[in-house]
């Protein structure tokens, strides 16, 4: 029996358990929109949110222990995770980006794979509607 039938074979079967859900675990398959990325494909999810700071560090929580998340637009983004609170200030946070893409609504359903906060530079030069995360506290 050659590899490919054996794959061919199998894969169904494996994409089936899945429940015909895509589990995304490279970051090349997300679209870089400058503060966060997004997954496209319909059925496409995140198993873990990667929060990345200017100074290099970077936390990686598992969007199932994601307890809650809160949107205030003169506060920023909220998030409950394990009993930490972590906390995203910016501008334009749950502004469309493109249509049907917003920041608060892609956490909310898992289609986020990071976000970063913008360098000086990069807050500086983004427009008006563009989506800018100053900071993030852990």
């Amino acid at each position: 029996m050659s590899d490919s039938s054996v794959l061919h074979r199998y894969a169904p079967k494996i994409a089936a358990g899945l429940g015909g859900q895509t589990v995304v675990a490279e970051l090349d398959a997300a679209d870089d929109l400058g503060a966060f990325g997004w997954l496209r494909g319909v059925k496409d999810f995140s198993r873990m949110l990667e929060l990345r700071r200017k100074d290099g560090s970077i936390l990686a929580v598992g969007y199932g222990y994601l307890d809650n998340a809160e949107f205030n637009p003169s506060e920023g983004i909220t998030l409950s995770v394990a009993g930490r609170k972590i906390r995203i200030h910016g501008r334009n946070l749950n502004a469309e980006v493109r249509p049907t893409v917003r920041l608060f609504e892609g956490i909310t359903r898992h289609r986020v794979p990071w976000i970063q906060e913008a360098d000086r530079a990069t807050g500086l030069e983004a427009g008006e509607r563009d989506t800018v995360i100053d900071t993030i506290a852990w």
